[in-house]
């Protein structure tokens, strides 16, 4: 059984597959070394002897230097490397694409066509704030319902807390509205319950001018300062609203219209092995049905950027993903933050040591195709194929993003494990065997057997069934164990 993974053949680092204790010599087909001190499962080995500066070398590209001399056999961590990047970098259009390996194959799931034409996975009731004050009124409201009525005939009853919609400036307070408009026109909800105080910032009536267009027989609003008792009126509308949706039968739609956010969370060392090239594979699938895919968390994209740039479809593509790039850099800079002080310390306990490192894993959750469009944050889909978004890594805040961007559900690839969901199902994918077999409960699909030596190829092929049923009404455990939150992005004042 292999002890140590070599991904490229340019690499001059391998990684442990196994716990390696001091004195421990592997003689591989590919390689053989002698382990200096202990490494744990997931961590790095120097495989030559490495000089101080040298660069360290890992999935054919640098993720930093050696910040002393390194001896081979000896483990690679965060106390002998260090990151390459700095600053804001100007960047030049070399597109390089590489051809889709796959063919349609003319899949569907079983989703809900709404009245505008769109499509849902889920078909659930929401109640929607426009302002944190009303979260527990709502609240209330939510468990009355569902003493009421028989919840099996729809998909779920949820209410969206958050903090915002008043005491917001600026930047704030449009995103703000951006996403809770999004949430409020997704597909996956049948019926939305919008429900106001009455005197916040957020007002009531602007924000319904900002929906635009919407099914005002699925779409109600209530301001509670404007009724007697608010609790019976907002009752009143969730009861008419559940009973339309429990009409809503699902049909087969074409995987086309499938639209399925990317995203990684308490990665570890088999991320960039398994499960980020697992979702890379089904990316490029997904694409190849005329689907769409979306990739976020552009800090994580630091040190990986260039290769994202040059598979923008066009020259307008790779402007917005330079200003992608670089108006975050700005905003790291102008808050006065370093701009690559990642990973974090569960990272660095999982085995990645820099930000080039991690992000050269992360950004293979998007395969291989071409980018071929831009989301600002909030902003919504309207490009098919690959798609970047404007969020931060923060998990639910990004997570919501890519909710609110369109995305039927998120894939979130994990080598530590966590038990959070968004407003949109999130599936959780293991990059190793034993956190799956530990975490039962948070972890929905196993991607261990890759980094165990299964192939990307035979695991896909487990791995779309899988989701299509999904897609089709089987829950993930976030929404089995009701783990269901939304986070909106904050960069400014608060009155």
């Amino acid at each position: 059984m292999r002890k140590l993974l070599k991904i490229d053949a340019r690499d001059n680092v391998a990684v442990a597959l196994d716990n390696l204790s001091a004195g421990f010599a592997i003689d591989q087909e590919d390689l053989s070394v002698t382990i200096l001190t202990d490494v744990s499962q997931a961590q790095k080995v120097a495989l030559s002897d490495i000089a101080k500066g040298e660069n360290i070398i890992k999935y054919g590209q640098p993720i930093g230097h050696a910040t002393s001399p390194i001896p081979k056999g000896e483990k690679v961590d965060e106390t002998n490397i260090k990151t390459n990047l700095e600053g804001v970098l100007e960047y030049n259009y070399s597109p390089e694409f590489t051809p889709n390996q796959y063919r349609n194959r003319d899949l569907t799931f079983k989703g809900f066509r709404r009245k505008n034409g769109d499509v849902g996975i889920r078909n659930e009731l929401w109640i929607v704030p426009t302002v944190g004050c009303v979260n527990g009124i709502g609240e209330q409201m939510l468990n009355a319902l569902k003493r009421e009525v028989d919840i099996s005939r729809i998909d779920g009853i949820e209410i969206f807390k958050h903090n915002y919609g008043c005491s917001q400036l600026g930047d704030d307070h449009e995103n703000t509205k951006k996403i809770l408009r999004d949430i409020v026109l997704h597909p996956n909800a049948g019926g939305v319950l919008v429900l106001g105080l009455g005197c916040e910032n957020n007002q009531p009536d602007v924000f319904r001018e900002f929906l635009g267009d919407f099914d005002e027989e699925r779409i109600k609003f209530l301001v509670t300062q404007d009724v007697k008792n608010e609790h019976e009126e907002g009752l009143k509308i969730l009861k008419e609203l559940y009973e339309k949706m429990a009409e809503d039968v699902r049909e087969e739609i074409p995987l086309s219209e499938l639209k399925v956010g990317l995203k990684c969370g308490g990665s570890d060392g088999f991320s960039g092995i398994s499960a980020n090239p697992l979702l890379g594979a089904f990316s490029d699938f997904l694409v190849a049905q005329g689907g769409t895919t979306v990739l976020t968390e552009v800090p994580e994209m630091f040190g990986a950027e260039t290769l994202l740039m040059n598979r923008a479809e066009n020259r307008d593509v790779f402007e917005k993903t330079v200003h992608l790039i670089n108006d975050f850099k700005n905003y790291f800079i102008e808050n006065k933050q370093p701009i690559y002080e990642n990973p974090s310390p569960g990272n660095k306990a999982g085995g990645i040591s820099t930000l080039e490192e991690k992000s050269l894993g992360c950004t293979q959750k998007c395969g291989t195709d071409k980018v071929r469009d831009v989301l600002k944050y909030g902003e919504r889909l309207t490009t098919k194929g690959l798609n970047l978004l404007s969020s931060p890594g923060n998990d639910l805040v990004a997570a919501t993003a890519l909710g609110a961007a369109g995305c039927h559900l998120v894939l979130f690839t994990t080598g530590r494990g966590t038990p959070f969901g968004s407003f949109v199902p999130t599936m959780k994918i293991s990059t190793n065997t034993p956190l799956y077999e530990k975490k039962p409960h948070w972890i929905d699909f196993n991607a261990g057997p890759i980094a165990d030596g299964k192939q990307i190829e035979d695991v896909l092929e487990e791995f779309i069934p899988y989701l299509i049923d999904v897609a089709s009404g089987n829950q993930v455990n976030n929404e089995k164990y009701g783990f269901r939150e939304i986070a909106i992005f904050k960069t400014g004042v608060t009155l």
